[in-house]
């Protein structure tokens, strides 16, 4: 037997662009390294009120350097990100409570389907991302009608809160689990570290095997 995979812990929010991208590598790589990718849905606002942290889009300057970023960022990842033109005023207004609520529900009924359901919020709205992602009508109407079960509502919170102890102040983090030690990393840029930490060859945000799938 080889040696036991090292457990990574990703806590996201589908309103994230960042969230989306760390999660986009570390998926191509759950294969490649030897970890256990475990997906953590979590809710951004709750982590920006417990931290008193703000939202780039409150800060003019932050608004503008994320739109850029974000566009460059989903080149160099080979992700298809494109921001709609309300993306502030959905983080402000509408938020991704409800979202986060579904994905909560999905990883509880349905974990085998995380990570499709995931990768569709980011790509769609998130009423349709069930139906895209290979779930049924059925199984989405259910998850539906659990997002607002006390079940539902206090395993978010209980993983917010798990997010929080480990130190988060936004959104995505990753956990690692190392030889009894606990490093938390925040953000989409430190795969190269977390490479280091695991002993693992950073290869760039598309492996080689995944790039020729691409």
């Amino acid at each position: 037997m080889g040696p036991v995979p090292r457990t990574l812990e990703l806590f996201y929010d589908v309103l994230s662009p960042y969230s989306w991208l760390g999660f986009e590598v570390l998926c191509r790589y759950k294969n490649i390294w030897n970890i256990s990718l475990q997906l953590r849905p979590s809710f951004i606002a709750g982590i920006m009120k417990d931290s008193g942290n703000q939202p780039p889009a409150l800060l003019p300057r932050k608004a503008q350097y994320l739109r850029n970023d974000v566009r460059l960022l989903g080149q160099y990842v080979q992700v298809p990100m494109h921001l709609p033109k309300d993306f502030f005023s959905v983080i402000l207004e509408k938020g991704s409570l409800s979202a986060m609520r579904f994905l909560t529900a999905v990883s509880m009924e349905h974990p085998e389907m995380l990570e499709k359901v995931s990768r569709e919020l980011w790509m769609r709205v998130w009423s349709r991302a069930a139906e895209k992602a290979g779930m049924s009508s059925e199984q989405a109407r259910g998850l539906l009608e659990k997002i607002s079960t006390p079940k539902v509502k206090n395993k978010l919170k209980e993983t917010t809160e798990a997010a929080c102890k480990y130190g988060a102040f936004g959104l995505p983090i990753t956990v690692a689990h190392l030889d009894n030690q606990t490093h938390m990393l925040f953000g989409s840029d430190r795969m190269e570290l977390l490479a280091h930490l695991l002993g693992e060859k950073w290869m760039g945000p598309v492996p080689p095997a995944i790039n020729a799938r691409l």
